[in-house]
């Protein structure tokens, strides 16, 4: 037994030491994270690039936010993009802005995002343009308000496919909406072919309809034909006014739920483990109060459309546009988005 014990003291210690590393990574809330990376970023702009790349908290600026090129925003809603975009940017501001598109996103998030902002080059190749429509590097980061752990204040990151914000009350982060896109959604050619940024996405939906009986189908497939966008666009508040449900989640097996909790678990996984928590408690209190729906093709390269809605939170995919090769992806907090419900309670409990 002498023998046994320098050893056995030796894996307890190295137990004991393991779990308190664990612990203490954990207590470093999201919300502390994104403060200090945003004060370091807006510490080393100068005083025109704060001009353009930081606002007022109440700012209506917080609450804009769009999906697609910037020209194609000049010429839909009059006005370009705001913020201070990467290529304004030295090369140690970017790598600041970098750890603040980071400090939003796991690993996983963090990893498709810049996958994301990477494709442009590959739409800039294929549509020979000169790099002023498609550029890696014309993504936009916008902070509003102070950045503090426990104040009031918010950070976006927008370009192409990516729209992205985090509104940070009282240490805790909302993270809605967010938004990601893939075009191509399957790199066809060239030395990324197979590439495909948004695959899980794409295939736990399917698995997920695949696995439903004929008469749950014809329940959960509103319609033969895929709708040409997300329903929801770019709005304001995330609204399915007049939309069929789909397929309730009680009406499913075990199996079929674990599927949907599958899905959903892939949107919550782009976030960083706390914030991912809060999603995750929104899906345990949605319980079977949920409706999965399904738009088009149930093959792969049939255009299709899908949606996961519950009272609380809404997750829309689409996949039509050029020839089905083309994701469009957001996750909406229906009365929630920038943080909305929280900032009215927190409003009103700073008043009284």
């Amino acid at each position: 037994m002498r023998f046994c014990c320098p050893m056995v003291w030796r894996i307890a210690a190295v137990t004991g030491f393991t779990i308190l590393l664990t612990s203490a990574y954990y207590r470093v809330a999201s919300a502390s994270v994104m403060s200090d990376t945003a004060r370091a970023y807006l510490a080393s702009l100068t005083l025109d690039q704060r001009s353009k790349g930081a606002f007022d908290f109440k700012d209506q600026e917080r609450f804009f936010w769009h999906f697609v090129p910037d020209n194609n925003i000049v010429q839909t809603q009059k006005r370009g993009r705001k913020g201070l975009t990467l290529r304004e940017m030295t090369p140690s501001q970017k790598h600041l802005a970098h750890a603040l598109l980071n400090a939003g996103l796991s690993q996983r998030g963090y990893i498709k995002a810049t996958s994301i902002m990477s494709l442009e080059e590959i739409l800039r190749i294929m549509e020979n343009d000169n790099g002023e429509r498609r550029n890696p590097e014309k993504y936009y980061f916008t902070v509003f308000g102070e950045p503090s752990e426990k104040g009031v204040w918010a950070y976006r990151v927008e370009g192409h496919h990516l729209s992205l914000h985090f509104t940070v009350i009282d240490g805790k982060v909302v993270s809605t909406p967010l938004f990601m896109g893939s075009n191509p959604a399957e790199v066809k050619q060239g030395p990324r072919q197979g590439l495909r940024v948004l695959a899980r996405e794409e295939d736990l939906g399917r698995d997920l309809l695949k696995s439903l009986t004929t008469e749950q189908k014809k329940v959960a497939i509103v319609t033969a034909d895929a709708y040409k966008d997300i329903l929801t666009g770019a709005s304001r508040k995330a609204a399915l006014a007049g939309q069929p449900s789909g397929l309730h989640a009680s009406k499913m097996t075990a199996r079929q739920r674990q599927l949907l909790q599958a899905l959903l678990e892939e949107y919550c996984s782009n976030l960083p483990d706390q914030v991912a928590q809060w999603r995750l408690d929104q899906v345990k209190k949605a319980g079977t109060n949920l409706h999965f729906a399904w738009a088009g093709g149930e093959e792969r390269g049939q255009g299709h459309y899908y949606r996961v809605h519950a009272p609380a939170f809404l997750v829309e995919y689409d996949n039509t546009q050029n020839d089905a090769n083309h994701i469009h992806s957001v996750w909406r907090d229906i009365e929630g988005d920038w943080g909305e419900d929280l900032l009215k309670a927190h409003y009103q409990a700073s008043h009284k």
